[in-house]
């Protein structure tokens, strides 16, 4: 029950800039491949964009584990409740949003 669960490319493949890729361990760690960029974070929310859109994760006490801008990588301790792409639509009214919530 230890394997992680996994969205995109297998483990141990290269990467490259324009993968994404999601493994999550026992909804504790959030590894995300193919991140352009971190948006605004709190200890309940992530907004990040990625390669394939803005990615929000939600859960509890959330924190940043690790952070390679060079690479695309984060990792994300805590709770993880939910992880949902935004549309291209929502992605505006989203940074809105986000952009109050966290001024």
């Amino acid at each position: 029950m230890d394997q992680p669960f996994e969205f995109g490319t297998p483990m141990g493949r290269e990467r490259k800039n324009n993968d994404h890729d999601i493994t999550l361990k026992g909804r504790r760690q959030l590894d995300i491949t193919g991140v352009k960029q971190v948006e605004s974070f709190d200890n309940e929310e992530f907004l990040l964009e990625t390669v394939m859109g803005f990615l929000s994760v939600r859960g509890q006490n959330l924190h940043m584990k690790n952070l390679n801008v060079e690479q695309g990588i984060v990792s994300i301790e805590g709770k993880v409740f939910d992880l949902v792409y935004l549309e291209q639509g929502q992605q505006d009214k989203s940074k809105g949003f986000f952009g109050k919530l966290f001024k």
